[in-house]
């Protein structure tokens, strides 16, 4: 590969004029495209096959019409109404407030006037629970908060049917009608908050996190290069590869419904890796400029074999993230795609655009040079840097930095052991926003799990009709009887009397681990219920919905481990013709990976060093994108600093001065590269989202735990020790293994065979 990449690299120098026309207008096309042929990308969070479906089955066949509610891309609004402090809401003064906010909500347009609008203190007063003798056991479901001991009669709240019928169609000014309908009541001293997808804005990044990053990333190369000029060029091609990408991915939205996160995790791919691809080529140009007879052969040089590791650390992330489709999971799929065109653009303009570019600057790249950095070529052996100093103290101590990299890992990781999940449900919003209102008033009003509401839909079509109520009488008992089962409502029957609708309020929130609990509780009693009573059920709502994604995330985990790391293994096997290494590459994630989550959790679940001020779970799938994404950039660092150390090897060193030659030649564009790396993703903790900013926090906290921690200190120890043997290879796999040469040897004898002259003839 060294070979052909070299040849292409000076041909692309020598045809700097054609190469850059051509990218330019491709560039332009896939733009224009894009622009003209986009079509709104969808926020459906859906997945086939949960147990929720079950209820939805149910709903389906007793109660038409009702399982739309619950379609994760359904419009929904829920009104909060709270009574002024020491007031109540059936005072005559507020409860003329609320019925005048409800006449003015039956004359909105986006109201859907075929469904009546439910006055929420008439309704408890028809239920004979505004009275003194107030029964708990009919009264649980008033949706005035009539049970509740210390401030009763204070919250109410009620849902309206909206004829918006997908999210993705709700404007500004639907938002604001929805809102400012209760403006009156509001003056007349009324609380008024909306809960559901009415009142909820389509988060889209800012890109001011990606301008910060790239902002990092050029001061990070004028240090690394010593030259304003060459710290651009990386620039260029993240510009291009990242515009090139976004573009494909707006144009497929045209025959594709596309996930609107896609382009969020393409951005984040985008920038770093095609900065960090870049930078490795040019780091490796500046050196070749040196030895070289011409900057056209340096450039050759160059990509023969820095690009072949490029190459090659850019396959691991695009395995990676391609494998995040076998979770099933159709918005992580997206995104994982997304990520890999915006990974295999950031490889294809390193090895075709960088080189012409380099032709187009030639040997002025690097003029004027900048007085007192990057003084010292860490590919000039003679020179000793810190890169060399730190690999010496390495291969002095290898068993002591191991095991204090080791513990430093594994004391970091320990929070990992509470690791809570859950989807970015209302409490996750900012409180400054209606939709955190609405959930704060109703928990303060009915209990935090009122917000959660387990929706048990009965199917009775088996069961014998003088049974029916007593089938229905036994599951309630059977719901009631879980120590987290907070009330059970009356079974709301069908119009054919087979089917039958109860609302299970828990004590805690959707998210917390003991509601889940209860939900899987309530389930594994359906078998017993269903052999007495010939009853069956399934569960859903929101509570039940998150769960079940909860379960499905976790169980994919294991699996798709095993298919990425195991397509990785073989990868590197090829690039490094070696068994331990990949080995050693494998291990060394699997403990940067525990000492993220014990990071994350630290300071988004337990709220620790004052980052968040409202600590929640972590976002569902957060862990499975994580562990793609990371694996995928720590095998890039693997590959960037032990190709330089097997290179030296493979021209004649032993074992423990490969691996402080290569650490000393490689130590400054991977810290370069993963400084990049971690501000791109941790300046995502600009945004307002919760989820962005856990992802970027997760992300760039990864990467500098692997790259400092894992490749920089815990590898090259392991390398030290294992000496010789970790570049051995069997025999029999030396001999079905083809020899790639990324490391460049077939490339160095070409070179010295065009340099040797050829003997003259007599």
């Amino acid at each position: 590969m060294s070979v052909y990449l070299y040849r292409w690299g000076k041909l692309a120098f020598r045809r700097k004029w054609i190469v850059l026309p051509i990218w330019l207008v491709c560039f332009f096309v896939l733009g224009a495209l894009g622009a003209q042929l986009q079509k709104p990308m969808t926020d459906d969070f859906s997945m086939p096959n949960l147990p929720s479906e079950r209820a939805t089955e149910i709903l389906d066949k007793h109660f038409p019409g009702m399982s739309e509610a619950f379609a994760f891309d359904a419009v929904t609004g829920t009104y909060v109404v709270g009574a002024p402090a020491g007031q109540k809401l059936t005072d005559p003064a507020n409860r003329q407030a609320l019925d005048a906010m409800i006449g003015r909500l039956e004359q909105l347009d986006i109201v859907d006037h075929s469904k009546p609008i439910p006055n929420p203190i008439t309704m408890t007063e028809e239920m004979g629970c505004l009275g003194p003798q107030r029964d708990p056991s009919t009264c649980s479901g008033a949706p005035l908060n009539v049970l509740n001991k210390t401030d009763p009669d204070t919250v109410a709240y009620f849902s309206v049917p909206f004829t918006i019928k997908e999210f993705a169609d709700i404007t500004a000014a639907d938002r604001e009608a929805a809102y400012s309908v209760g403006d009156a009541a509001r003056a007349a001293g009324l609380t008024v908050e909306i809960s559901g997808t009415i009142a909820m804005e389509q988060e889209m990044p800012s890109g001011k996190s990606e301008m910060i990053g790239m902002a990092v990333a050029l001061v990070v190369m004028v240090v690394a290069f010593g030259a304003i000029v060459a710290a651009f060029v990386p620039i260029i091609t993240a510009i291009v590869g990242l515009g090139a990408a976004t573009s494909l991915i707006f144009l497929s939205t045209s025959v594709l419904s596309i996930p609107s996160f896609t382009t969020f995790l393409a951005s984040m791919i985008g920038i770093a890796l095609s900065i960090d691809y870049a930078l490795f080529i040019v780091s490796r140009y500046k050196h070749e400029l040196a030895v070289q007879d011409s900057p056209e052969e340096a450039a050759g040089s160059a990509l023969g074999t820095a690009g072949s590791a490029v190459v090659f650390a850019g396959l691991t992330v695009i395995i990676a993230l391609v494998g995040l489709s076998i979770v099933g999971v159709r918005f992580l799929t997206f995104m994982g795609l997304g990520g890999a065109v915006a990974a295999a653009f950031a490889v294809l303009t390193a090895i075709t655009l960088m080189p012409a570019l380099l032709g187009a600057f030639g040997r002025h790249l690097f003029k004027p040079k900048l007085p007192g950095i990057a003084q010292h070529d860490p590919e000039d052996d003679t020179v000793v840097t810190n890169g060399m100093r730190f690999a010496r103290v390495i291969a002095k101590w290898p068993a002591v930095t191991m095991i204090l990299a080791i513990v430093a890992l594994g004391l970091l990781a320990a929070p990992a052991i509470n690791l809570n999940l859950g989807l970015p449900g209302e409490d996750s919003l900012p409180k400054s926003t209606t939709v955190r209102k609405a959930y704060d008033l109703r928990t303060e009003g009915f209990g935090e799990g009122s917000n959660g509401v387990l929706q048990i839909a009965v199917d009775l079509s088996d069961t014998p009709v003088d049974q029916r109520q007593a089938a229905l009488l036994a599951l309630r008992e059977k719901l009631q009887s879980y120590p987290d089962m907070e009330l059970v409502t009356e079974p709301q029957l069908s119009q054919d009397g087979a089917g039958a609708l109860i609302n299970g309020i828990p004590k805690s929130g959707p998210n917390a681990q003991s509601t889940k609990d209860l939900v899987q509780s309530a389930r594994d009693a359906e078998p017993a219920l269903n052999d007495q009573y010939k009853m069956s059920y399934g569960i859903t709502g929101t509570t039940a919905i998150y769960a079940d994604i909860d379960h499905v995330l976790l169980s994919k985990i294991v699996p798709y481990m095993a298919i990425v790391a195991g397509a990785a293994f073989i990868l590197l096997i090829l690039v490094f013709r070696s068994i331990l290494v990949p080995l050693t590459a494998a291990l060394g994630f699997l403990l940067s990976m525990a000492a993220t989550f014990g990071a994350t959790v630290l300071i988004f679940q337990e709220g620790k060093l004052g980052l968040i001020q409202d600590p929640h779970p972590l976002v569902s799938f957060l862990p499975i994108m994580l562990i793609g994404l990371v694996f995928g950039l720590a095998m890039d660092y693997q590959v960037f600093l032990v190709t330089r150390m097997r290179e030296e090897y493979v021209h004649g060193a032993d074992p423990t001065d490969a691996v402080v030659k290569g650490y000393h030649h490689g130590a400054r564009v991977v810290t370069s590269a993963a400084i990049i790396m971690i501000s791109v993703f941790g300046s995502f903790l600009l945004e307002s989202d919760v989820t962005a900013k856990s992802m970027g926090f997760a992300l760039a906290a990864g990467v500098a735990l692997d790259a400092f921690v894992v490749r920089m200190v815990l590898i090259p120890a392991l390398l030290v020790l294992l000496g010789k043997w970790a570049w051995w290879l069997p025999k029999w796999l030396d001999k079905i293994v083809p020899d790639i040469d990324v490391e460049g040897a077939r490339l160095r004898e070409l070179q010295q065979q065009a340099k040797t002259p050829v003997p003259a003839h007599t």
